[in-house]
């Protein structure tokens, strides 16, 4: 299995011939590369930006979503889990479609691209949050949830003051890693022209005819990105643990 992945990992930069490549262009030593190389990182700023604004109003959207499900009421219960399995059943590269291109004609309702893809990121995340919100509240044990009766809360002081902070140091972990996978889904928001890495890479490959050796780069940019990101969610993970 090691050999056969090995022969998988090289095969794609053994069967290029020499002649086939070009990596002047992405060289720092001329000036062609320098600027190929800022215009591809160029959109580093807005994937982060884009993640992070998406993975934001996800966690609240999900906190408000996976209330519902704490409610003896059968009819809340479902509200929570038809959100949940609709959402989570739409693929997000549709999702962002339909909010830049179906919304306005059926509402009349527009918003900019960066917009769109922010608010599609988000509504699909929302559905994955309220699940780890919900499972996190769930671990908490019932005797929290008397201690706070007992003090006289009401249910959403004792949802704020006492199971929230508690629920919140188990998922952080597991929000952590959903950012991860906003990072790499927000790839998708370059279709309706987003400036973010991918489609900067969309972009100088019609320039340049070099597919390879761009997309290379990208994939590149999106490893180191999410590595660093990765680190830092089992480092905080390891705090959690400790504390």
């Amino acid at each position: 299995m090691r050999n056969l992945f090995f022969l998988l990992l090289i095969f794609p930069l053994t069967s290029c011939g020499k002649s086939e490549l070009n990596w002047l262009i992405l060289s720092p030593n001329n000036i062609e590369g320098l600027t190929n190389l800022k215009f591809l990182l160029s959109g580093l700023t807005t994937t982060i930006y884009i993640s992070i604004v998406s993975i934001i109003i996800s966690i609240i959207l999900g906190l408000l979503v996976s209330i519902p499900s704490l409610a003896k009421s059968k009819f809340l219960s479902y509200l929570n889990i038809g959100y949940v399995e609709i959402v989570r059943a739409i693929p997000l590269l549709v999702l962002i479609l339909w909010i830049y291109y179906g919304l306005p004609i059926m509402t009349g309702i527009s918003f900019s691209p960066f917009v769109s893809g922010i608010i599609a990121l988000s509504i699909s995340e929302s559905a994955f949050q309220a699940e780890i919100f919900r499972a996190g509240i769930n671990s908490i044990k019932k005797s929290q949830w008397e201690a706070g009766s007992s003090l006289g809360l009401s249910f959403f002081r004792k949802l704020r003051l006492v199971i929230l902070p508690q629920a919140i140091k188990n998922i952080l972990p597991a929000i952590g890693n959903q950012f991860v996978y906003v990072l790499k889904m927000s790839s998708l928001v370059s279709i309706i022209g987003i400036g973010d890495l991918t489609r900067k890479a969309n972009e100088l490959v019609v320039t340049t005819y070099r597919p390879l050796e761009i997309y290379t780069f990208l994939i590149l940019e999106y490893l180191i990105l999410i590595l660093v990101v990765s680190f830092l969610v089992r480092k905080l993970e390891r705090r959690l643990q400790k504390d």
